[in-house]
């Protein structure tokens, strides 16, 4: 395992943090000011990731879909964005998954087997808690 943790800053995008948009989070700002707070204790160490529909609304994408028109838009949509401010947070590319959570073959290639992350984001019970858990079944 890395002694040096990973921060992994999980969809910093328009749609969550957009006033207008359904998934809005009331505490985008507040988090985002956190996130920028943490940046220099890891350094180049800093992963951002998007999550990015696939073209597919097959099984239970269709319903989700259905259930959140606003956000059925093509992968490209400026809601599927970063907000500007979190382009600048990481000197890599981003992460973009079609799934909530980020752990799987593409993060471990980043950082690495068995590494220690920090996991931070806006949609706390979906998208970071399901990374972490598989994160944590990886080894991580």
């Amino acid at each position: 395992m890395s002694s040096e943790p990973w921060l992994v800053v999980i969809d910093p995008q328009v749609i969550f943090a957009d006033p207008s948009s359904d998934w809005a989070s009331p505490e985008f700002e507040a988090a985002a000011e956190v996130i920028e707070s943490l940046l220099p204790e890891f350094g180049d160490r800093v992963l951002v990731t998007r999550w990015l529909p696939t073209a597919s609304r097959e099984g239970a994408w269709g319903e989700y879909f259905a259930a959140w028109p606003f956000a059925n838009v093509p992968a490209d949509d400026r809601l599927y964005e970063l907000v500007p401010r979190a382009a600048a947070w990481s000197p890599h590319p981003t992460l973009d998954r079609p799934t909530f959570g980020k752990w799987g073959s593409e993060l471990v290639e980043r950082v690495g087997e068995n590494p220690r992350l920090v996991l931070t984001g806006v949609s706390t019970d979906c998208c970071v808690l399901s990374t972490a858990l598989a994160a944590a079944d990886g080894g991580a």
